[in-house]
């Protein structure tokens, strides 16, 4: 479904992206993770446009993002920190959204204001809301609408318990509809309970790209967690056996 081929990018002098080779399949809830600094916002920012690339190229449905920027109504994306207008409503920046994406299927958006007990603050302004509620409101419009893809930057961050269930609940929901999912995430724990498949970024480059379950069963460990430090710790010692400082 997207399909990145030998992408870079780089600010100023330091290199974000190295040679990013990588394929997102269809109705899959793929996992970046990765350290901070890694280049997983940014890769995410490259699939959205909003970011643009320096080498290669990244293909949605076959197609170069660069030539047909309509692919983006078929997103929801939930960005790690959401910036609203801080002098409008929640109401209103729910409205707004709509109106911008007229031609897309609705969810239900009420029970998605629901799902996230967001009644009581409709009518109260951006600018006197928490971060936690802020983030639902968030998780509120990327869910807005019947999308092919949805892109999760940190989703969970921010959100109390039972916000977190609802959350994950709603992306098994459109899983099984047939959306494709990537979602960032620092909660190794939390990949293993959903994600299907696991993209390891370290200084800009894809260090892991394989199905979950497959990549713990060949390190030998029970967890995902476990199984990381284990591929680190070895992928280090190959490095000093061969020369380098890491």
């Amino acid at each position: 479904m997207i399909e990145f081929r030998n992408v870079s990018k780089k600010f100023g002098r330091q290199k974000v992206l190295r040679d990013i080779t990588l394929t997102i399949n269809r109705n899959k809830i793929t996992a970046i993770v990765g350290p901070n600094g890694s280049g997983k916002t940014t890769l995410i920012k490259c699939i959205l446009g909003l970011v643009e690339i320096d080498d290669g190229e990244i293909l949605f449905d076959g197609s170069n993002i660069n030539k047909n920027i309509s692919y983006r109504n078929r997103i929801g994306y939930m960005p790690q920190v959401g910036y609203y207008p801080e002098n409008l409503r929640v109401s209103e920046i729910i409205e707004l959204i709509k109106s911008l994406r007229r031609n897309t299927v609705q969810q239900n958006i009420d029970n998605l204001i629901h799902i996230f007990a967001l009644e009581p603050y409709l009518d109260k302004f951006i600018r006197n809301l928490s971060g936690g509620t802020i983030q639902k409101i968030s998780a509120v419009i990327a869910f807005m609408f019947d999308s092919d893809i949805y892109i999760l930057d940190e989703p969970t961050a921010g959100l109390d318990p039972v916000a977190v269930v609802e959350l994950k609940n709603l992306i098994r929901m459109h899983k099984n509809r047939g959306a494709t999912f990537v979602v960032i995430t620092h909660q190794l724990s939390e990949v293993e309970t959903f994600a299907d498949h696991l993209v390891f970024l370290l200084n800009g480059r894809i260090v892991i790209d394989d199905e979950i379950h497959s990549f713990v069963k060949s390190t030998g460990k029970t967890n995902l967690e476990d199984s990381i430090i284990h591929f680190l710790k070895e992928q280090s010692q190959i490095l000093l056996n061969n020369g380098y400082n890491t």
